[in-house]
């Protein structure tokens, strides 16, 4: 994998959660990413992303991807909150696509199609 792939390339999972745990190590990072601190991390993070549209109406947080510095400012935290999970999975050896599947199939049998949607719990 090149250090800068490029948008629409076919990145995996788990090529993304090697190039992380390569990063964390090239700085001596290893010892901080205990399943503890990657947890706390993940959740200041996610803080940090919804700190973005905390005082915005419902209509102007769908048109948030519009202004090019808040969609720069919403990447960054989506990756930030990706990046702890992903590195949050891998410390704990959670198959985080498996966990997601099987979560939906759960959910599938715990909430029958009514013909409307539902988001997951």
């Amino acid at each position: 994998m090149t250090p800068t792939a490029t948008p629409g390339s076919d990145l995996t999972v788990a090529q993304l959660q090697r190039r992380l745990a390569e990063f964390a190590a090239a700085r001596d990072w290893g010892r901080y990413h205990t399943p503890k601190n990657l947890a706390a991390a993940l959740s200041v993070e996610a803080g940090e992303l919804v700190e973005i549209f905390q005082w915005l109406t419902p209509e102007e947080s769908a048109r948030v991807m519009s202004h090019p510095g808040t969609a720069h400012r919403v990447e960054d935290e989506v990756a930030d909150v990706l990046a702890y999970l992903l590195q949050f999975c891998e410390v704990l050896g959670v198959d985080a696509l498996q966990a997601l599947s099987s979560k939906i199939e759960r959910n599938e049998k715990r909430f029958p199609s009514t013909g409307s949607g539902h988001s997951m719990e």
